[in-house]
């Protein structure tokens, strides 16, 4: 009876995709690696690409559909591609990043990313995941409704990507890796960009200021995307509201704002209406810097709002866009204001009961020169190297195999399960930290979850080296924000605040400067999934751990067998 039981069910599930998958598609594309010259800020550099377009190709595709990108590597660099927000339902293997998944695709070999898009609509975005290379490749994927389907908001006369970007004129390989070498903060990028160009207010930069068009009476679409590299920005545009509908390829309940706020890796789709008086206005961004006594870009990216209808300058002239305000780079209260109006359109089912209750700090921190190292490979504060970890742990990724294969092989001796569930040393997170707690200890630790176990995590800022937002990001799911504040959390106190009715669904959280955020989530997803602050230079430093996810009961809940063309290290 047990067996026949099975059957039916086995057969069930197999109609059920079938007709699920009626209308999806398998679309196939290639992604190639290589140098090509790009000129910004009036030098040229010889920059890495995905087929020679910087910012890479645009994915359009429907909910439901399959992917299968063969990236072939002619790059001088080892590279990686990860799929950013896509859940990678038991197909961990194409996740992306370097040692955490695959080993990276060496130069001249290719690597073939085959995955599905399973009950997800919006936006998100592909980005190289090796080094710093994200800095120049990553590109949009835009997920649109099933075929047949609308969106439950007005269905918008156009659709405009909006990739916010870091620039430096500089190979941004080369700026890392002095970084590494001396122990001190890397240079700050030089220009922030959107989609792709630095925009009027930067030398040699207006004749390819990014143009987007409107028309009276139109509503369109934004998608924004946080590509910087390093940082948290501010977007605008001049005498026009944005109504939020959707972040991080979740829809939300629709609130209305001038400004947003993104951290990198985060995306948010806004409407926009042309409902003033036809002429050009300037989109603009620019940092939020939440980080005290840090350098910082402080210049502002600017593309063009055109209506269509806008009249035509006399010949020779040209009529200058009105020019928004933008919240000052420390203004944290616009930042918290921007996202406590985030919620889901509906209630939703937040786990209630949690069986793996976490609590990770995030942090800075200074390792004192070790002794066979010499002053100019310790340029950070008094003689220090800069660091980074969570609980105490500076994350140091494998380099010979990948997490996940180690986990698959049974490969011992790459990482062990020992990541601490809570911090190690309870202090006064947010206050006044002994210096004797700012060396966290190196290790490849991770977390392990049963298949299916109902997971919180307390995400607490500290203020070691210097207070900061940290836009972190967990790959493989989709999360409940389910409260934030500020200080050190209390649980006795701060439970009351958690909203389990309706709040909003995100990948990548800002975890706020000097706070802390709560997330909930079920672990139905087998795998090794990195857990990492977006800002780069901290991925580097080691704000980073692994969630490793066991396999169910069978196939349906196991990931599945690595597929032939892996890399090898």
């Amino acid at each position: 009876m047990e067996a026949l039981k099975t059957l039916f069910l086995a057969i069930f599930v197999v109609l059920a995709s079938a007709l699920y998958s009626a209308n999806a598609k398998i679309q196939e594309h290639e992604f190639v690696i290589q140098a090509t010259p790009v000129k910004r800020l009036c030098n040229t550099h010889s920059t890495i690409t995905v087929n020679g377009q910087f910012p890479g190709p645009t994915l359009e595709v429907n909910n439901g559909d399959t992917l299968v990108v063969k990236v072939t590597n002619k790059a001088r660099y080892n590279v990686t591609i990860h799929w950013h927000g896509i859940r990678q339902m038991r197909t961990g293997w194409a996740d992306g990043p370097e040692f955490v998944t695959q080993c990276p695709i060496r130069p001249g070999e290719s690597y073939t990313y085959r995955f599905t898009i399973q009950g997800q609509e919006g936006t998100l975005w592909w980005h190289a995941h090796s080094s710093w290379l994200r800095a120049t490749v990553y590109g949009a994927l835009i997920i649109h409704p099933r075929e047949g389907e609308a969106y439950p908001f007005t269905k918008p006369k156009r659709e405009t990507p909006i990739l916010l970007g870091e620039w430096w004129d500089a190979n941004p390989i080369d700026v890392v890796r002095q970084a590494t070498q001396t122990g001190a903060a890397p240079n700050i990028s030089d220009a922030y960009t959107i989609n792709g160009q630095p925009g009027d207010l930067y030398k040699c930069s207006s004749q390819g200021t990014t143009i987007v068009p409107i028309d009276s009476g139109e509503t369109n679409l934004l998608r924004v995307i946080n590509a910087a590299l390093n940082q948290p920005l501010f977007f605008t545009v001049a005498n026009h509201k944005l109504t939020v509908v959707g972040a991080d390829a979740s829809y939300l309940k629709p609130f209305t704002t001038n400004v947003i706020m993104l951290g990198p890796g985060q995306t948010t789709d806004v409407l926009i209406q042309g409902d003033q008086p036809p002429t050009r206005y300037y989109m603009a961004a620019r940092a939020y810097q939440s980080a005290q006594n840090a350098p910082f870009d402080n210049t502002t990216t600017t593309a063009i709002l055109e209506y269509k209808s806008a009249p035509c300058p006399a010949k020779g002239s040209s009529i200058k866009p009105v020019m928004p305000s933008l919240p000052a780079y420390n203004d944290t209260n616009t930042v918290t204001a921007f996202s406590k109006s985030f919620r889901s359109p509906r209630k939703v089912e937040v786990p209630a009961e949690i069986d793996d209750n976490l609590f990770f700090t995030i942090g800075l921190g200074l390792n004192n020169c070790p002794k066979n190292f010499n002053a100019n490979q310790c340029q950070g504060p008094n003689g220090t190297r800069f660091t980074a970890s969570m609980n105490n742990v500076s994350f140091v990724l494998p380099n010979n195999v990948s997490i996940l294969q180690a986990h698959h092989l049974g490969v011992q001796g790459v990482f062990t399960t020992d990541f601490p569930t809570q911090p190690p040393v309870k202090f006064d997170y947010t206050g006044n930290v002994s210096r004797s707690l700012w060396q966290p200890v190196q290790g490849t630790k991770v977390t392990k979850l049963k298949f299916g176990s109902r997971v919180q995590i307390v995400l607490q800022d500290t203020s070691i080296v210097t207070p900061e937002n940290h836009p972190i990001h967990l790959h493989g799911y989709d999360f409940y924000i389910v409260a934030e504040g500020f200080g050190n959390f209390d649980p006795n106190k701060d439970t009351s605040k958690f909203n389990l009715v309706d709040p909003p669904m995100r990948n990548t959280v800002a975890v706020p400067v000097n706070g802390w955020a709560v997330i909930r989530f079920v672990a139905d997803n087998p795998g090794a999934w990195i857990m990492h602050c977006h800002l780069d230079v901290h991925i580097g430093w080691g704000l980073a751990t692994v969630l490793l996810v066991d396999n169910g009961v069978g196939l349906l809940q196991s990931i599945e067998p690595p597929p032939e063309d892996l890399p090898l290290c």
